[in-house]
C-alpha cells in the first residue's frame, strides 16, 4: 500500500472535488440555487458560510476556487494577522494585473479582531480578492458591519441522516484503505448520533473504529457499539443541537429558572453543555429572560446576563460552563416580574389597532419658526425645573392618554418603581 496515502487522514482522502461530489446543503447548491448559480456563471462574490463544525465549509471553498479556477489562499483567523492578509493581498493584486482571480478563505473568520477585519476591507471592496469567510458563529454578531455589507452570508445546514448515511457509504465502497476489509456496523443510527451530524467527526470515527478493530476469519470488520463509543471516546448524550432534544432542554433550562429553580437549571445546563451546545447560545438565551422574566425585579440580572455573554466569549469552554452556572443559578434565584414583557406587547397591540396617533403638540420638536408659530412644544414642561424633578402632565396620544401600560409587580425592585410611580401619578393612585 502507498504509505503516503495511509499517512493522510480517511476525510482528506475523501474529501469531494467537485460541486456534483458534494454532499448537502442543496438549499444551496441544487440546481438554479443562488450559490451553484453564482459558481457555474462565475460571477463570484464575497460571501461567509455559516454553520456548524463538519457541513464542508472548507471543502466547498476549495471547490469553488477550482471551478472558478481562482488562485486559493486558506488562512485561519486563530493563528494568522493582519501581516499574512497582507501578504495574500499583494500576492492577489499581482495576479489581477495577470487577470487572474484570487479567493482568500478565512476559516473561523469570527476571531478576527476588528483591525483584522477592517484590513481586508478596501481588496474586498475593489475586488481584488474574493473572500470566502467560514464560522460557526452568527456573523452579525461577530463580523463588524462595514465588512458585512460587502457580503452575502450563506447559512450552511447541519448534516441530516441521508446526507451522513450518503458519506458514511461513500468512504466504505470507495477509500483505498477502508474498502480491503468487509465492514458491518451494528447500529448506524448510533453511529450518527455519536458525531453529532459533523462529517469530518462521523469520517474521523470511522477511521479510529477501523484502526481497532479486528478482522474475523471471513475478513469482517464488525463495528460493535463498544467499538464505536471507544472511537468516539464518549458515549451519546442523548442531546441533539438542532432535533426535539434541543428544543425540550433548552426550554426546560428556561423553564426553570422562570421557576426559580437553580438546581433544576443547573442539572439542564449541564445536560446541554455534555451535548456539546453552543455555550454562547445558551448565553443568549440568558439575557433573554433577564428582561422577558426578571425585569426591573432585578435590574442587575440583565447587567449580569449581557456581561456573562463576553465573559463566555473572552474564557471558552471548558471553563466557560463556571460562568453559565454563576449566572443561571442567580437568575434563577432572583425576584420575577414579567411587567415589562406585558407593556410592550399591549403597546404594539395599541400600536397596531391605532397607528398613526399624532404626537400631542406640547411634545413635539420646533426646530423651525412656522412649526413654533404652529405651537410645536408650547406648553411643554421641563421636569428638571420642578419638584423632584417631575411634573404631571400628558405623555401619550389623547386617545390613550390615561392608558396603563406598564404594571409594576410587588417583587424585588419593582415595589420601589410602583410606589414611586403611585406616588407621581394620579391615574396610578389605588
Amino acid at each position: 500500500m502507498n504509505t503516503e496515502i495511509k499517512n493522510i487522514p480517511l476525510a482528506e482522502r475523501v474529501r469531494p472535488q467537485t460541486l456534483d461530489q458534494f454532499v448537502g446543503q442543496s438549499h444551496l447548491l441544487a440546481d438554479g440555487k443562488p450559490l451553484r448559480l453564482m459558481v457555474e456563471k462565475d460571477e463570484l462574490r464575497s460571501f461567509i458560510l455559516w454553520g456548524p463544525p463538519g457541513v464542508g465549509k472548507t471543502t466547498l471553498a476549495r471547490i469553488i476556487a477550482n471551478q472558478t479556477k481562482s488562485e486559493f489562499f486558506a488562512l485561519n483567523a486563530v493563528s494568522s494577522g493582519v501581516k499574512d492578509v497582507r501578504e495574500v493581498i499583494a500576492q492577489a493584486e499581482e495576479f489581477q494585473r495577470a487577470f487572474k482571480k484570487t479567493i482568500m478563505f478565512i476559516d473561523e473568520i469570527h476571531r478576527f479582531n476588528k483591525a483584522q477585519q477592517d484590513a481586508l476591507l478596501h481588496s474586498v471592496e475593489k475586488g481584488t480578492i474574493t473572500l470566502i469567510g467560514a464560522t460557526t458563529e452568527n456573523p452579525s454578531f461577530e463580523v463588524i458591519s462595514p465588512l458585512l455589507s460587502r457580503m452575502r452570508v450563506f447559512v450552511m445546514e447541519p448534516m441530516g441522516k441521508a446526507e451522513l448515511e450518503q458519506i458514511l457509504n461513500q468512504a466504505v465502497e470507495q477509500d483505498e484503505i477502508i474498502t480491503k476489509d468487509s465492514l458491518e456496523i451494528d447500529d448506524k443510527d448510533y453511529f450518527y448520533l455519536l458525531s453529532g451530524g459533523d462529517a469530518r467527526k462521523l469520517l474521523n470515527g470511522l477511521e479510529i473504529a477501523f484502526q481497532i478493530s479486528t478482522p474475523d476469519a471471513q475478513g469482517i470488520r464488525h463495528l460493535t457499539k463498544e467499538i464505536l463509543e471507544e472511537a468516539f471516546q464518549r458515549r451519546y448524550s442523548l442531546y441533539d443541537k438542532k432535533g426535539e432534544q434541543h428544543y425540550d432542554i433548552i426550554s426546560a433550562f428556561i423553564k426553570s429558572m422562570r421557576g426559580s429553580d437553580p438546581d433544576a437549571a443547573v442539572y439542564w445546563l449541564a445536560r446541554m453543555l455534555e451535548g456539546g451546545e453552543d455555550p454562547k447560545f445558551i448565553a443568549r438565551r440568558m439575557i433573554i429572560l433577564a428582561s422577558e422574566d426578571i425585569g426591573n425585579a432585578d435590574p442587575v440580572a440583565l447587567m449580569l446576563a449581557v456581561d456573562s455573554f463576553t465573559a463566555v466569549d473572552y474564557v471558552g469552554m471548558p471553563e466557560a460552563q463556571i460562568i453559565l452556572s454563576h449566572v443561571a443559578s442567580y437568575l434563577a434565584s432572583a425576584p420575577k416580574s414579567n411587567a415589562a414583557v406585558a407593556a410592550i406587547g399591549e403597546a404594539m397591540e395599541d400600536v397596531k389597532r391605532l397607528p398613526n396617533l399624532p404626537v400631542p403638540l406640547h411634545l413635539r420638536n420646533a426646530p423651525t419658526k412656522l412649526m413654533k408659530e404652529l405651537n410645536y412644544g408650547k406648553e411643554y414642561k421641563y421636569a428638571h425645573d420642578y419638584d423632584k424633578n417631575f411634573i404631571e402632565q400628558q405623555n401619550l396620544p389623547d386617545q390613550l392618554k390615561n392608558k396603563i401600560y406598564y404594571e409594576p409587580t410587588e417583587n424585588g425592585r419593582e415595589k420601589q418603581i410602583k410606589e414611586r410611580l403611585e406616588s407621581l401619578w394620579k391615574k396610578r393612585k389605588k
